[in-house]
C-alpha cells in the first residue's frame, strides 16, 4: 500500500502531531509499506493529518486532493481530526477541518470527546473511527525510572510545546502560589519542560526550556508524577509520554483526558480542586505506580490501530470510489482551492 502522509515531520521539538507523524511513517515502513508526503497517480490512501496549507511543513491540501480525485478517483482519502474550536476558545478552526473534510471518505478523530461535538453530530457515523494517539516506547519508556519512595517532595513534572492558556495554565498557576506555601514544598515539587509566552514567568515552578526525544524522556524519568492542566484537549500526547515513561498521572477532567488517563491517575475538575488531587495521588502514589506499568497508549498500538483500520478500508476501496459524489457541493468544491 503507498500512502501519501500531506506533512512531512521535523526534527526536534515541535508538538504532538509532529511526533504521530514521525511514530506513523516509522511503523508503516517498518511494516512494508511505502510512505509519501506528494501526490501521485500510484498513491492507494491519501491521510490529510493537517489543513493547513501554508504551514511550512504541509505539502498539500485539500484543494489538491480533490483535483487529484477527478483524474485518480479509485484514491481513498482518509482525515485524521486532532484539533476544534473548544481546544483555544477560537471560531474558526472548526470551520476550516469542516471545509476540508469534504474531501475525505473517512474520518477518523483522535478522541471520542472529539468526535461527539455538536460540529460533527451529522457527520455519517459509519464513516468514522476512533484511533487514540500513543507513545513511542523505543524512546518514551520507564528503564532508569526511579519511583517516588515515599520520603521527601514528591515531584510533578508536565510539558508542552505550545503556551496557549488552554494548556493549563490556570492550575500551573495555582501550583505556584501552592509552592509558595509554608507546608506545601515539603510535599511537592513542580516542574515545566516547554515554551513559555514573552516575558512570563513562574515564582516557584523550574522552568526548563523545550526538549524533544531522548533528551526529553530522560528528563521526564527523573520526576515522580505528572500533571497536565490541559482544557479541552482534542487528544493529547504529552501526558502519554509522561505516563510511559512510568509516571502517574494527576489529569484534568476536561476533553479527551479521561478517556486516556482513566485509571492510571487522579483525576480533578480545576484550580479549586488541584490541590486535593495531588494529594490524593501522594495517598495512594504506590498503587497507581504498579498501574502505570500498564499503560496502553503507545506508538505500537497506535500505529497497529492505523493499519488495521487501513487494510479495513483498502479493501472496500472499489465500492467507496463507486458511492463518492465529489461534486455534491460544487461550491465547497471551489472554495477549498483556496489556501487557507
Amino acid at each position: 500500500m503507498i500512502i501519501a502522509i500531506n506533512q512531512q515531520p521535523y526534527d526536534g521539538p515541535w508538538g504532538g502531531g509532529n511526533r504521530f507523524v514521525q511514530a506513523l511513517v516509522e511503523g508503516m515502513t517498518a511494516r512494508g509499506h511505502s510512505v509519501v508526503h506528494h501526490l501521485s497517480s500510484d498513491v492507494d490512501v491519501i491521510l490529510m493529518v493537517e489543513t493547513r496549507v501554508r504551514s511550512p511543513n504541509v505539502t498539500f491540501g485539500a484543494g489538491a486532493i480533490l483535483r487529484h480525485l477527478v483524474k485518480y478517483p479509485q484514491t481513498l482519502v482518509v482525515h485524521r481530526i486532532n484539533e476544534c474550536d473548544e481546544r483555544k476558545g477560537e471560531k474558526f478552526i472548526t470551520d476550516r477541518l469542516l471545509r476540508a473534510n469534504y474531501a475525505a471518505d473517512f474520518t477518523v478523530f483522535v478522541g471520542s470527546w472529539l468526535m461527539d461535538l455538536p460540529a460533527w453530530k451529522n457527520k455519517d457515523h459509519s464513516r468514522c473511527d476512533v484511533i487514540l494517539n500513543g507513545a513511542d516506547q523505543k524512546i518514551f519508556h520507564a528503564n532508569g525510572f526511579v519511583p517516588w519512595d515515599g520520603t521527601g517532595p514528591l515531584k510533578f513534572v508536565t510539558h508542552h510545546w505550545g503556551y496557549h492558556r488552554f494548556k493549563g495554565f490556570d492550575v500551573y498557576e495555582r501550583v505556584d502560589q501552592l509552592l509558595g506555601q509554608a507546608d506545601f514544598p515539603t510535599h511537592f515539587s513542580m516542574s515545566y519542560i516547554g515554551r513559555l509566552p514573552d516575558g512570563y514567568r513562574f515564582n516557584a515552578i523550574d522552568h526548563i526550556a523545550p526538549l524533544d526525544g531522548e533528551a526529553l524522556a530522560d528528563r521526564l524519568r527523573g520526576f515522580h508524577a505528572y500533571l497536565t492542566g490541559s482544557i479541552n484537549e482534542p487528544g493529547g500526547n504529552h501526558q502519554n509520554e509522561g505516563a510511559c515513561c512510568g509516571l502517574p498521572i494527576v489529569y484534568r477532567l476536561s476533553g479527551c483526558m479521561p478517556e486516556y488517563c482513566d485509571g492510571f491517575g487522579v483525576g480533578y475538575n480545576g484550580v479549586d480542586d488541584v490541590e486535593a488531587a495531588l494529594y490524593a495521588l501522594r495517598d495512594h502514589y504506590q498503587d497507581y505506580c504498579l498501574k502505570i506499568s500498564g499503560y496502553p497508549h503507545t506508538a505500537e498500538r497506535m500505529v497497529a490501530d492505523w493499519i488495521t483500520f487501513l487494510d479495513r478500508i483498502f479493501v472496500q476501496k472499489s465500492d467507496i470510489a463507486a458511492q463518492r459524489k465529489l461534486w455534491r457541493n460544487i461550491p465547497l468544491f471551489l472554495i477549498n482551492q483556496i489556501p487557507v
